[in-house]
């Protein structure tokens, strides 16, 4: 079987010498436990991620020097030898510096001690970048795309001149080094990426952009700006990344001659102890709506998924003011309220995205090719909450592209619209009079198509084709979830299947043995069991069910069918519910400390359970977790809304005792909470719930 050829030009990047629009996920190995390495990619997958990312965190490999550790969760070999055993791909984060919420960026403490002028152009410096990158090399050999492996490409140290390093001429030269350096350890391959943001330094790499939908690194303790990643712009930089290390001018590279790719589209938001803003589904599906809308042609996601920093040997390894930086975080929880959370646990956000995946999976190759358009009444500046904010996808040859409206801006309220969109003259040639009539509400964010022979539009979004006995089905579903009270405009109406808004952001296309493709509707995740077509797991906590078009030509054992109109329902019979409580125990309360003793009873012995997800709902500064006096994980508050889940799988299905340390919060303390509980003292520190959700995992078979 050949090998797949990958490259790039001005629109995008080519795969086999088509156009392609990929979506990545970053995931850290060092982060999450090697045992459930391949459900976890398997999950990505099954939410749309074709390229997967990651950090090689130095400070997780040569914490003292000299004394390498590639073992157990830091086995990056492994790690990579499953990404090809779930059919995907890999774009490989080698720093050396990386950042990522990470003590000193990802250095060890003993390199900055050896290398005062590290990421310069220090020789010494240059010496032990080389050692890390021939260890790394050594990891990999024989997995790159050369050899059959899964690794595309590489990226090259991050934010450079930006967040640290040098700038103009030096810089320049210390990233050609970096990247002569990792081509003469062995890295030989088709792309290799710099990120671009805020002047970072990309020395003729391939430019990867980012924006996230708030900043809990900015020192403020109030409300800020408005994001700009929500209006449709051909500005690609975002000015917010990394502006606790000094905000950056520009960009350094010439944006005409490279196709707009991000990588770090933030999945969620890693809060700080100073600042915690939550990100919701909603908060990530605007932001990623504007940014294809404004000629993106590839989606990265920062962070995918999260997890929980390893034990150190000498210190803790999370990003701290005692270790230098500007911010505290957790010592070990890295959630980030990723699209799949730190045990795995897939949040709302894992629903948007997976929407728009399957629709630049069927696509994207059309996609890439378009220009983009913004009208000139289109604001640029996130603070104009009026004026209706849309944009253009458009190929000139067959006069066909898609509309974008995004009137969703986080934390506010964005005036509503009743108006006629009028495709522009360049869009669609002069003559061009049909106009597109839509309403828009506050909130509300969407696509649709449109050609210059259409006698009627379609006023729908599509989300993927469908192979139904050899039959093209399109699926589309409603602009607005708003759409959903108007039950007559679903179901099967010729080649095209419109389903619910609600629907869309529950549906997984699958295949059966057979390799006819299917749609399958879910409050679960449905994810492949073995890489063979036709064999998946569904993972859910309540009435394990979903609905699938076309009907199964076999009987699903342990399920009850029923015809639920053009889909067929099928619901778990087989499983048993389980009572599952957690008994908590008051140890110790004093002015800024409450301590508790959880009793958890054993789960061996509940059939089909995958995971026990306990839930802590408190108000305190921040909680902490210990079993036999180790930390095994914390927390910070945010808020009455936002319980602490806790996944028990990794920790076994045994009985068990865990310590729960719950740090008082002060009435004046100087941190930013989006909404403050009701606080009667002065200092707060106290468990107010424990709940409890038992995971199912079943096998399909289609």
């Amino acid at each position: 079987m050949s090998k797949a050829t990958y490259t790039y030009d001005e629109k995008s990047l080519l795969r086999n010498g088509k156009r392609w629009f990929p979506v990545m996920g970053e995931i850290h190995y060092s982060r999450y436990p090697n045992k459930y390495w391949k459900e976890a990619l398997y999950k990505m997958k099954a939410g749309g991620v074709n390229i997967v990312s990651s950090y090689v965190l130095w400070i997780h490999h040569e914490e003292i020097e000299n004394q390498w550790d590639w073992t157990g969760d830091r086995n990056l070999r492994k790690f990579v030898e499953t990404i090809k055993e779930c059919g995907l791909s890999m774009i490989l984060r080698i720093g050396p510096w990386c950042h990522a919420e990470t003590r000193n960026g990802g250095f060890p403490d003993w390199l900055l001690e050896k290398c005062p002028d590290a990421r310069t152009n220090d020789e010494s410096y240059f010496k032990e970048v080389e050692k890390l990158y021939k260890e790394i090399y050594a990891q990999v050999k024989g997995l790159l795309l050369k050899d059959g492996g899964p690794i595309i490409g590489l990226q090259i140290e991050n934010e450079y001149g930006h967040c640290g390093g040098l700038c103009g001429a030096e810089g320049e030269a210390h990233m050609k080094r970096l990247t002569r350096m990792a081509q003469e350890t062995g890295f030989d391959l088709p792309l290799y990426t710099a990120t671009g943001w805020g002047g970072a330094v990309t020395a003729g790499l391939l430019p990867v952009m980012g924006g996230y939908c708030e900043a809990p690194w900015d020192p403020r303790i109030t409300e800020i700006e408005p994001s700009g990643n929500y209006v449709f712009t051909y500005e690609r930089n975002d000015h917010a990344i990394g502006c606790d290390f000094g905000l950056g001018e520009g960009i350094t590279f010439d944006m005409t001659k490279v196709p707009y790719l991000t990588a770090e589209l933030g999945g969620g938001l890693q809060v700080t102890y100073k600042r915690r803003p939550m990100a919701h589904g909603r908060d990530i599906g605007g932001m990623s709506i504007a940014k294809i809308g404004s000629g993106c042609n590839l989606l990265g996601y920062y962070m995918y998924h999260g997890g929980r920093n390893p034990d150190g040997k000498l210190t803790t390894l999370e990003e701290s003011i005692k270790s230098g930086s500007l911010n505290d975080l957790p010592v070990k929880n890295y959630d980030f309220r990723a699209p799949l959370g730190e045990y795995g646990q897939p949040g709302e956000t894992y629903g948007e995205i997976r929407r728009l995946a399957l629709f630049v999976q069927d696509y994207g190759e059309e996609l890439c090719s378009m220009k983009t358009y913004l009208p000139e009444d289109n604001p640029l500046k996130p603070e104009d909450l009026t004026s209706l904010r849309s944009s253009w996808r458009y190929d000139p040859e067959t006069k066909k592209g898609y509309l974008f409206v995004n009137n969703f801006q986080r934390r506010q309220k964005m005036a509503s619209h009743t108006t006629s969109l009028l495709p522009p003259e360049k869009v669609l040639g002069p003559n061009s009079n049909k106009a597109i009539n839509v309403h828009v509400e506050d909130g509300d964010y969407f696509f649709m198509p449109f050609t210059k022979d259409d006698s009627d539009y379609v006023y729908a979004t599509p989300l993927c084709r469908l192979n139904v006995s050899g039959a093209d089905v399109q699926v589309l579903y409603p602009l607005t979830a708003d759409c959903d009270k108007d039950e007559k405009n679903l179901g099967l109406k010729g080649d095209k299947l419109f389903i619910s808004y609600k629907d869309s952001l529950l549906s997984s296309k699958v295949k059966t043995s057979a390799g006819q493709e299917a749609l399958l509707v879910s409050e679960g995740i449905v994810y492949e069991k073995s890489g063979e077509e036709g064999d998946y797991y569904l993972a859910e906590r309540n009435s394990v069910s979903f609905k699938i078009f076309p009907g199964l030509k076999n009987d699903l054992p342990g399920f009850e069918k029923k015809d639920d109109g053009i889909f067929e329902s099928y619901i778990y019979t087989g499983r048993t519910d389980y009572s599952y409580e957690v008994q908590a125990e008051l140890l110790e309360k004093t002015e800024d400390l409450a301590r508790y003793k959880l009793s958890l009873p054993s789960w061996e012995n509940f059939e089909n359970a995958d995971d026990v997800f306990v839930k802590i709902s408190y108000t305190g500064n921040c909680a902490r977790l210990y079993s036999d006096g180790v930390l095994i994980d914390d927390h910070i508050y945010g808020g009455e809304d936002y319980p602490w889940e806790i996944g028990l799988k990794p920790y076994g299905n045994q009985a068990q005792e865990f310590v729960l340390e719950i740090d008082a919060l002060k009435k004046d303390a100087p941190i930013f909470l989006e909404k403050w509980p009701d606080l009667t003292e002065e200092k707060t520190a106290v468990l107010k719930n424990i709940s409890s959700q038992i995971e199912y995992r079943i096998p399909l078979k289609f």
